[in-house]
Parts: structure tokens; sequence; C-alpha cells
């Protein structure tokens, strides 16, 4: 049977390709496997079926051979683990794209997540002048050290891997926040692996469901 990933029935990303489930669809797209997805509401994510699935009631998981795997982090390593195509074969190079899939979501993606949210929710608050900066330059300190770790490299280590999917579509949350332009060769870098097809088919799919339920 094909893997089944869950993803929000209505998308709060307007079909930008931002809700985490993008970057499931991706992997899979990249290994060439076939799934199914299903949609969830707001409120079903917080049903007894879901958490048992997903304790903290969010979106995605993954179900596949009897195996229930959340967080996209951990979905994606296993999709690789199972799967050629995303992870190196020489022990070495696969414990460095390892090491990047973990710097993604622990690393690089905390500050961007948390300047996201406060520019939604804070903007009418006393301190939000003065934080916004101190967030600005915690993102512009990490995407020097990505830019001075890149050099002229198409990916971050050789062939492009697991670790370039998830860090890339951390990154991704900076489109729009003027951000990335003081870094060319990092926006060169997201840009390459947006052109990629199974990156393209994914944003479709994504797209395609937010299109269909006229959000």
């Amino acid at each position: 049977m094909d893997p089944i990933i869950t993803a929000f029935a209505s998308a709060p990303d307007r079909g930008r390709g931002l809700a985490r489930d993008f970057r499931v669809r991706w992997a899979l797209e990249e290994l060439g496997q076939a799934y199914q997805v299903r949609l969830l509401s707001f409120a079903a994510l917080k049903e007894p079926g879901h958490r048992e699935l997903q304790p903290f009631g969010q979106i995605p998981t993954l179900e596949v051979d009897d195996v229930a795997v959340f967080e996209t982090g951990a979905i994606i390593l296993h999709l690789a683990q199972r799967h050629p195509g995303l992870l190196p074969v020489g022990t070495a190079a696969r414990a460095r794209a390892l090491s990047w899939m973990f710097a993604a979501v622990s690393t690089i993606e905390p500050p961007i997540v948390e300047r996201s949210m406060a520019a939604m929710l804070e903007r009418d608050k006393p301190w939000f002048a003065e934080r916004m900066p101190m967030l600005d330059e915690r993102i512009h300190r990490r995407l020097d050290e990505l830019a001075a770790h890149l050099g002229g490299s198409e990916w971050l280590d050789g062939a492009f891997s697991a670790g370039d999917l998830m860090v890339v579509d951390v990154m991704r949350r900076l489109s729009g926040s003027g951000l990335l332009e003081a870094h060319p060769s990092v926006a060169a870098y997201i840009a390459r692996a947006e052109a990629r097809p199974a990156f393209q088919r994914a944003f479709e799919a994504q797209r395609a469901v937010f299109e269909a339920r006229g959000a």
C-alpha cells in the first residue's frame, strides 16, 4: 500500500508550499514514491484518532507498512533510510547529510519561525520595534554561516541530499522578508532546489488542495 501522509484540508499558507507536509511530499517525489494524502480539518487534528498518530495534534504524519511516524525530520529520515536517493551511501557522507537535517530544524529554523510569529502576532506590542532587528540579526548570522559553507558549491556536501531538502525548506519561509537579498549565494541555492522537478511536482500537489477547496 502507498504511504499515507496527513495534511491540512484548508491550507493556512494559501497554497504557497509552506505547510510542513510539503517537505514530506517533496521527499517522496525525490524518491519516486507514490503516496496518498489524508486531509484533515483543524478540529480533526485534535481528535483522539489523530493524536494517536501525532500526540501534539499537528501535521504531517506518515503511515507506511504498519509504521506511524511524526515530525518532518523523522519522517524524511525514515523514508530516506528505506529508499535510495536522499542519503549518500558512504558512512562519512551520510553522517554529514544527517547532521544537516538536524541543523535545519534545530539551528536554522527556530529564529525564522520566531520571526514569522512575531511579525504575525506582536506588531501591536511595545517591544516589537526593538525585537525584530534582533531576530533579523540572528537570521543574518545563520545565513552568513551557510553562505560561507556553500562557497561556490551547488549543494551542501556533494550531491543533493535530505540535508539540502530540509535546509532549503526551512529557509523558504524567509521569502518576501527581504532578508535573503543580502545573501545572494544562499538565494541562488534555494532557487536551484526549487527548480528541481520533484520540488515542482510537490508544490503543484499541495497547491492543488488549496485551489480545490476554493480557499
